[in-house]
């Protein structure tokens, strides 16, 4: 199989869309504090948070933004308990407050994660492109096995799960593409990477402008790592020394 190139072209500013992002918190933020009785700005603001906690690379910073997310979305969640958005960004700024923590508190967090993400799952499993089937398997994936909440094979179903539901977005496959290459399950990851080459191009169209900058980087950054992984271990096994 040949491997791809670089899927997506580097025509994006990260840095206007980090602008971008501070602006929008800054403006939902302001509406926030004043309409504090409706349930979507409130959901706005925690996913604002989140965008913010995500990028920041000081944990204090971190913990601030993730805390201010946590806090507008049970306020959303207050308002209208069947929001399926609040019950995923609470779970999202949790996870992003665990990652600011290395103890005890961290592994309770995972299954504060794990309920909000189950939560609205129930509600909208398409949420976010399969949001809550795609973060459900990555935290059990990444989660520890004892005292947490961490399963493999609970991991690769939801992350499969997430696929078949939202199978055009990107991120969908890197992070199935990922996990079977952490399984050691390097065929399944090759077809993961061929089926990402031929949703593509009509991705490219479809996640452009500020909106999906950062997200992009992210990707082109995953799929080259993943494409060098595959390289590697094609050439082993094709390697007349590799099993002596």
């Amino acid at each position: 199989m040949g491997m791809p190139g670089q899927i997506m072209a580097e025509d994006f500013d990260t840095n206007h869309a980090v602008i971008e992002l501070k602006k929008t918190f800054q403006e939902i933020r302001e509406r926030f504090l004043v309409e504090t009785n409706n349930p979507e700005i409130a959901w706005h603001f925690a996913r604002a948070c989140f965008d913010l906690a995500d990028i920041s690379t000081v944990n204090a910073q971190k913990a601030e933004f993730a805390r201010g997310g946590i806090e507008a979305a049970e306020r959303s969640l207050a308002l209208n308990s069947n929001s399926p958005a609040a019950h995923y960004y609470l779970g999202m700024n949790i996870g992003e407050l665990a990652d600011t923590k290395r103890n005890l508190s961290a592994l309770k967090m995972t299954k504060e994660m794990e309920r909000e993400f189950l939560a609205a799952h129930a509600i909208d499993e398409h949420f976010d492109f399969a949001g809550a089937d795609r973060n459900l398997g990555l935290l059990y994936l990444e989660a520890p096995v004892f005292f947490s909440v961490g399963d493999r094979a609970k991991g690769r179903l939801h992350l499969q799960a997430a696929v078949r539901l939202a199978p055009d977005f990107p991120e969908n496959r890197l992070n199935l593409i990922e996990a079977y290459l952490k399984l050691g399950d390097n065929a399944e990851a090759r077809k993961q990477l061929e089926e990402l080459e031929k949703i593509w191009p009509e991705a490219q169209k479809q996640f452009t402008g500020d909106a999906w900058a950062l997200s992009r980087a992210d990707w082109n950054k995953r799929l080259y790592v993943a494409q060098k992984k595959l390289e590697t271990a094609s050439k082993v096994t094709a390697s007349p020394h590799a099993t002596k």
